[in-house]
C-alpha cells in the first residue's frame, strides 16, 4: 500500500498551487491531508475512485483534516472515540478489517508556549487512544505532529531547544508514544539520516537553504515495521510550508 500525508496549509490555496497534479501523479492508496482550513461547501475535489471524510473545524479558516481513500473502510470515526465533540477538526479514524489508520493535527503549543499545557493533555489523550485501539488491531498514525523529536530532527536544534516545538515536555511525550508499541517509520528506515525536513519557515531563503523541521510523521505499530518498504518526503512538492510524506507498506 502506498499512504501520503500533507499538511496543505489550506486545501483551497493548495489547489491553486499544483495539489492535483501531485495528487494524481502520486496515485496513493489513502492520502491524507492537515489544516484544511476550510467549512463544508468551500471546495469540490473531483477524486475519482476516492471515498473522502472531512472532520472540520468550528472556527472558520482554521485547522481541519481529510481523508481520502480508495479502499472504503469499515467504519469511519472524529475525534477521541466516545469524546468525538472535539472541535478543531483534527482527528479521523477508518477502521479497515487488518488495522486503524489515523490521520491527527496536533494542536501547536504556540511560540510563547501558551497551549503547552493543552497540547501535553492532547498528547496523554491521543496516546491512551492510540493504545486502546491497538488492542484490537494493528495502527498506522499520520499526520502533522508538531514536534522535532531528536535533534537531528531540525536545523537548528541548539538555538531552538525549549522554543515551541522542540520542548522537552513535547519530546518525551513522542518517547512516550513509541515506547508504548509504535515505530517512527522514516527513522525504522533512515535511522542516521539528516537534513530532511518536513516543515520550513515562510522567511526569506529558509527553505532553499533547506533550514527547516521533521514535524509530519507516519508511526506504526510495532508489529507493522517488518511490513515498512520505504519511507519517504518529497521536499521537492511546493504548495505548502509543509512537503507531503510518504509511506509504503505491504498490509493485505
Amino acid at each position: 500500500m502506498k499512504l501520503v500525508s500533507w499538511n496543505v496549509n489550506g486545501i483551497r490555496a493548495c489547489v491553486r498551487k499544483g495539489f492535483l497534479d501531485y495528487f494524481n501523479k502520486v496515485n496513493a492508496d489513502i492520502f491524507c491531508i492537515q489544516e484544511s482550513k476550510l467549512q463544508e461547501g468551500q471546495i469540490t475535489l473531483e477524486l475519482d475512485s476516492y471515498h473522502q471524510y472531512w472532520n472540520y473545524a468550528e472556527r472558520k479558516g482554521y485547522s481541519g483534516t481529510a481523508v481520502f481513500t480508495k479502499r472504503k473502510p469499515l467504519s469511519v470515526s472524529y475525534g477521541l472515540g466516545e469524546k468525538d465533540d472535539e472541535a478543531e477538526g483534527r482527528i479521523i479514524t477508518l477502521e479497515y478489517e487488518d488495522f486503524y489508520f489515523v490521520t491527527v493535527y496536533t494542536p501547536n503549543s504556540k511560540r510563547d508556549l501558551a497551549r503547552l499545557d493543552y497540547r501535553l493533555e492532547w498528547e496523554d489523550e491521543i496516546r491512551d487512544y492510540l493504545i486502546t485501539l491497538e488492542t484490537r488491531k494493528p495502527v498506522i498514525l499520520c499526520g502533522d505532529l508538531n514536534v522535532a523529536h531528536n535533534e537531528i530532527d531540525l536545523k537548528n536544534p541548539k538555538s531552538n531547544k525549549g522554543n515551541s516545538g522542540f520542548t522537552e515536555e513535547e519530546r518525551s511525550k513522542m518517547s512516550q508514544l513509541l515506547e508504548s508499541g509504535f515505530v517512527d517509520s522514516f527513522r525504522h528506515v533512515y535511522p542516521d539520516k539528516g537534513d530532511c525536513f518536513t516543515w520550513w519557515s515562510y522567511m526569506s531563503k529558509v527553505r532553499e537553504r533547506n533550514i527547516g523541521w521533521r514535524i509530519d510523521y507516519f508511526i506504526v505499530s510495532n508489529q507493522l515495521a517488518n511490513h515498512i518498504s520505504d519511507a519517504q518526503i518529497h521536499s521537492d512538492v511546493l504548495g505548502s510550508d509543509h512537503c507531503p510524506i510518504l509511506l509504503e507498506i505491504d498490509l493485505p
